[in-house]
């Protein structure tokens, strides 16, 4: 390096985004990854809305990740419960938004199952 030439770093890569999609139970699902540092916000659906939105993160006093919902029908649990079992596997703290029927357990099943094969698939994007 000659004299009076300046260090610059590569910037660091803070925010990235993956767009996956899958049908299941006869309906197209789209998957909206947004990764960050410590955390990842994954939005859930089949029509472009924001119907809840859900948190949940790891603490030191308690195996199972504290969950709460922030936006939607508190009778719908399950964002709350997909949150917490995406911050237990990753260790991270999750934002979700599932926009699907919760009445239909199977497709929750397999909306959770592709989310796994994801992470799998693609485990530099969670």
């Amino acid at each position: 390096m000659a004299q009076g030439e300046a260090v610059v770093a590569a910037p660091l890569q803070t925010l990235s985004v993956h767009n996956f999609s899958e049908k299941l139970s006869e309906q197209t699902v789209h998957f909206h990854l947004l990764s960050m540092k410590d955390s990842f916000f994954l939005w859930v659906g089949s029509a472009p809305n924001l119907s809840n939105l859900a948190v949940a993160m790891c603490t030191k006093f308690d195996p199972m990740p504290v969950s709460t919902l922030v936006l939607g029908d508190a009778s719908d649990t399950t964002p709350n419960s997909v949150a917490q079992r995406l911050a237990k596997k990753t260790g991270k703290q999750v934002f979700i938004s599932y926009n699907l029927p919760s009445s239909n357990t199977g497709l929750s099943l397999q909306v959770e199952n592709r989310i796994k094969q994801e992470m799998v698939t693609h485990p530099d994007k969670f």
